[in-house]
């Protein structure tokens, strides 16, 4: 059997086969690793590329959210205060406005009572004149005649009684 092997054709097909296979598959296994190895070194650089630019990417929109959350702090913090600042002067104007509205009414009362002093002054000297007015008509009424010269004379002769 090992003859009949020895003598047919397929076997020494297949031996010179696997013989160039080896022969090939040797130098070319080498030139295939080294290109697989290049290949798989580039695709672990890509990968590890990638992998840094996810992280970055991450750190970034971490840096980016914290950014936002102290702008919408700080902007909260503008509008509190802004609301503070806006209460204050409320208070302030209310407190000017009850002010003003006061001394308006201090001024108005210090005016009527002065209307009212000067009416009253007015009306006085309108009394005393009336009262000096009818004094004298009545003393003239008086006076007229012999019993007004005497009392006039009386009067003079009293005088000086009446000065010591």
């Amino acid at each position: 059997m090992m003859e009949a092997l020895i003598h047919s054709t397929t076997f020494w097909v297949g031996v010179a086969f696997a013989i160039f296979v080896i022969a090939v598959f040797k130098p070319g296994r080498r030139v295939l690793t080294q290109a697989l190895d290049g290949r798989i070194a580039n695709i672990r650089g890509e990968v590890e590329e990638a992998q840094r630019l996810r992280e970055e990417a991450q750190a970034m929109l971490a840096s980016y959210q914290r950014r936002q959350r102290e702008a919408i702090q700080e902007a909260e913090q503008i509008i509190a205060h802004a609301r503070e600042e806006a209460e204050r002067s409320k208070a302030q104007a209310e407190a000017e406005l009850e002010a003003s509205v006061a001394r308006r009414e201090r001024q108005a009362a210090d005016k009527i009572a002065q209307a009212e002093a000067a009416a009253l002054e007015e009306i006085r000297e309108k009394a005393v004149d009336m009262a000096i007015d009818a004094t004298a008509r009545l003393l003239e009424e008086k006076m007229a005649g012999k019993s007004g010269e005497q009392a006039v004379a009386d009067a003079i002769k009293d005088i000086p009684n009446k000065l010591h």
